[in-house]
C-alpha cells in the first residue's frame, strides 16, 4: 500500500497542503472551524500519520523538550517533572527526562544528548553551579530556561519560588509556639552556593532567627537531601543531650525522615519536637502527623518554563529583559508544628 502524504489529505479534504499543515501542528495560522474539521475528517479516514523526523529535519526542531532533573525519584523532582509534562502537552510537546544524579558530568551528558537531538528547548534543574553546563549551552542554538535553581555560572532565564521568604514565613511560625529555637537541617554543602534553593531556605531560617534574638550558632546541621540519610542524621541529632525543640528542615523528604526518627526514639511531635519541612510534596499531607510545609506553585512554574523555552515570553523591564520569573512561597498549616 502507497504511503498517505500530505497531499492526499488536502486533496481528500479540498483544501491546500499549506492548510493542512496548520491543523496538524495548531499554527502558525489560524484555520476555520469548518475546514479544520474537513482536514481531521480526511486525517482520520485516510490513517495519515506525519513523519515527524522528516519535519525535525526540515526545521532543525522536533516536538520534544529536554528536562533534566537531579534525581527524579525524590518526590519534589517528579512532582515537578509531571508538571512540566503537563504543561508541555497542552502545548503539543513531549518531554524527555534525564537524571543527572547530582553529578556534573551527567548533567553535561544529558545536555549534550538532549541538544544534539534538536529539541525544541531545554527546562534545566541543575544539580549546581557548573562552569561545563554553561559551556555547553553556549555552544549550541537553543533555548535554555532554568527551573528550580539559578547557578550563577549560567545566565539563562531562570523561574524559581520564593525561597528565602517562604523558610522566613516556616520559621517564625514554628517560633510563634513558644520554642527556645528552631534548629535547621540544611543540604550537604558547607560552603553556600549562590542560587540554590536551600541556601536560600537557610538564609531564610536565619533571618527569622535572628529577627526574634536567636543565635544560630550550632544550630543548622547538614544532611542528604532523602529522607533515607535524612533520618540516620535525625537519629543522632535527637537522641543525643541538645535535642532541639523544632527543626525546619530544607526539604519535605528531610522532615519526613526525621518524623520516622522522631517516632522510632519515642519523642512525641509535636508535643517534644515541632517539625516543618519545605516544599508540600503530595506526601506530606499523610505523613503522621501531617507536615506543616512551605508551597510553591509547581503548576504555575512549570508553565511559565515550557511558554519561556517555546515563545521567549519575557517582560522587558526599562531597556534590558527580565532574566528571573519569580512564585510565591505560601504556608501551609499541618499538625506536625503543633497547630490543631
Amino acid at each position: 500500500m502507497a504511503k498517505v502524504t500530505r497531499d492526499d489529505v488536502a486533496r481528500l479534504a479540498g483544501t491546500s497542503t499549506a492548510v493542512v499543515s496548520y491543523v496538524i501542528n495548531n499554527g502558525p495560522r489560524p484555520v476555520a472551524p469548518a475546514t479544520r474539521e474537513r482536514v481531521l475528517a480526511a486525517i482520520k479516514e485516510l490513517g495519515y500519520r506525519p513523519d515527524r523526523v522528516a519535519q525535525a529535519m526540515a526545521s532543525r526542531r522536533t516536538d520534544l523538550i529536554g528536562l533534566i532533573v537531579p534525581d527524579a525519584r525524590q518526590p519534589f523532582f517528579a512532582e515537578m517533572a509531571h508538571a512540566v509534562e503537563q504543561a508541555a502537552a497542552e502545548r503539543g510537546k513531549m518531554v524527555l527526562v534525564g537524571n543527572s544524579d547530582y553529578l556534573d558530568e551527567r548533567e553535561v551528558h544529558y545536555l549534550r544528548a538532549f541538544l544534539g537531538m534538536r529539541v525544541s528547548g531545554l527546562i534545566l534543574i541543575s544539580q549546581g553551579p557548573s562552569e561545563h553546563a554553561a559551556a555547553e549551552i553556549d555552544a549550541w542554538d537553543a533555548r535554555v530556561v532554568l527551573l528550580h535553581r539559578r547557578p550563577e555560572a549560567i545566565e539563562d532565564v531562570a523561574v524559581v519560588t520564593d525561597d528565602v521568604g517562604g523558610a522566613h514565613l516556616a520559621t517564625r511560625h514554628l517560633l510563634e509556639h513558644g520554642h527556645d529555637y528552631v534548629a535547621c537541617l540544611g543540604g550537604t554543602e558547607e560552603t553556600p552556593t549562590v542560587g540554590d534553593p536551600v541556601t536560600d531556605h537557610i538564609e531564610g531560617w536565619r533571618r527569622a532567627m535572628r529577627e526574634a534574638g536567636k543565635t544560630v550558632e550550632g544550630r543548622l546541621f547538614q544532611a542528604p537531601y532523602n529522607r533515607y540519610d535524612a533520618y540516620q542524621v535525625a537519629l543522632e541529632l535527637l537522641a543525643g543531650p541538645d535535642r532541639p525543640p523544632a527543626i525546619v528542615c530544607a526539604t519535605d523528604d528531610q522532615a519526613i525522615g526525621v518524623l520516622r526518627a522522631a517516632r522510632e526514639l519515642r519523642i512525641d511531635v509535636p508535643g517534644e519536637l515541632a517539625v516543618a519541612g519545605f516544599d508540600d510534596v503530595k506526601e506530606a499531607a499523610l505523613t503522621d502527623p501531617p507536615l506543616t510545609t512551605v508551597a510553591s506553585d509547581r503548576e504555575a512554574m512549570a508553565r511559565a518554563a515550557v511558554d519561556l523555552v517555546l515563545d521567549d515570553g519575557l517582560r522587558v523591564v526599562g531597556s534590558r529583559r527580565e532574566r528571573l520569573r519569580q512564585f510565591p512561597s505560601a504556608l501551609v498549616v499541618r499538625r506536625s508544628c503543633g497547630c490543631h
